[in-house]
């Protein structure tokens, strides 16, 4: 997914920006909603990431595990796996479906939805997304379930200030129904996403293990971005410990730690994941994948394959071969 035109052994500065870059969002569809001063709406788990932009009010979201946090007005939420969640103006309203209200197209891929009949609460902005990778990447797994912009919410040191122009701006979009809205709110989405994660990163709004410990770190970050700029690459224990400069014991405990699994176990997933999309996007036959992959044999990448992936490369490619044939 990331730029693999350099030397994996680089040593990195901004681990962050290694790992961000790459990857990119592409808007499905973009709605607006003025709620009443009351209401509640749940949204399903879509496959997607989401979006959430809160303005004129305070409000409560319902986070994927089910526990309620407070969302400040001028806040913006991402959900990198879009998994079921809720907005509300309490914890204890009753909660309607997002989607279940009627809406007016305004442009392609933008509706102004009707969401109560008194309106005078906040309006949510929500955008279902499609990352450039699915939800199975170690990158996207390794995710928190949700991330928003907690600088501004608890008075943050203004290095974030971009953050409320381009919601101010995404606002003109959408009130302004401008030719090519669709397309502005797209780009916009992609950079107030990223400016969301980099502000979670940043400001201390996750705990101490998984992706984002992992890239506050700079030396775990830079083992990261190197393995994701190069996953083909032989990526034995001693070379990893040797970017970060540490014995291959202390590199193993280290990541494990922070990461929340052992460094093999994660360079094979993301191995796997390359190879999954070799087979499916590129339809390379797995005697190839397993020799990119530096497997001995296919049988051995087809063991491997399915105990990461649940499922064997053969009957994976045949599956997308079968699919791509029958949109013909």
């Amino acid at each position: 997914m990331l730029d693999q035109s350099s030397n994996p052994d680089t040593s990195t500065i901004d681990p962050l920006s290694d790992m961000l870059r790459g990857l990119r969002l592409e808007g499905v569809t973009y709605k607006r909603c003025q709620m009443d001063t009351r209401f509640g709406r749940s949204f399903a788990d879509g496959g997607m990431a989401r979006l959430h932009v809160v303005s004129g009010a305070d409000c409560w979201l319902r986070e994927p595990g089910g526990a309620w946090v407070e969302i400040p007005d001028g806040t913006g939420v991402f959900l990198p796996r879009g998994e079921a969640h809720a907005l509300a103006s309490s914890p204890d309203e009753a909660l309607l479906p997002f989607e279940a209200a009627a809406g007016t197209r305004l442009c392609d891929g933008v509706f102004d939805l009707d969401c109560g009949a008194c309106k005078g609460g906040p309006i949510i902005f929500t955008g279902l997304l499609r990352f450039n990778i699915d939800a199975s990447h170690p990158l996207l797994r390794l995710m928190p379930d949700v991330m928003r912009s907690c600088a501004l919410a608890h008075g943050g040191d203004g290095r974030d200030a971009a953050v409320p122009s381009l919601i101010e701006a995404m606002a003109q979009e959408l009130s302004l129904e401008r030719v090519g809205a669709a397309g502005i709110l797209a780009r916009l989405a992609d950079v107030l996403a990223a400016l969301i994660i980099r502000s979670f990163v940043e400001n201390g709004c996750a705990d101490a293990t998984g992706w984002i410990a992992a890239v506050r770190n700079p030396d775990i970050g830079r083992v990261l971005a190197a393995i994701h700029r190069n996953p083909e690459a032989e990526w034995s224990l001693a070379r990893m410990a040797g970017l970060m400069g540490a014995s291959r014991s202390g590199f193993a405990e280290r990541f494990a730690r922070i990461v929340g699994e052992t460094p093999a176990r994660y360079v094979a997933r993301v191995r796997m994941y390359e190879a999954r999309q070799w087979l499916q996007r590129d339809g390379i036959r797995v005697a190839a994948a397993a020799d990119r992959l530096g497997y001995e044999s296919e049988a051995s990448f087809s063991r491997a394959f399915k105990r990461i992936v649940g499922v064997s490369p053969g009957r994976l490619r045949a599956a997308a071969s079968d699919g791509a044939a029958s949109a013909r």
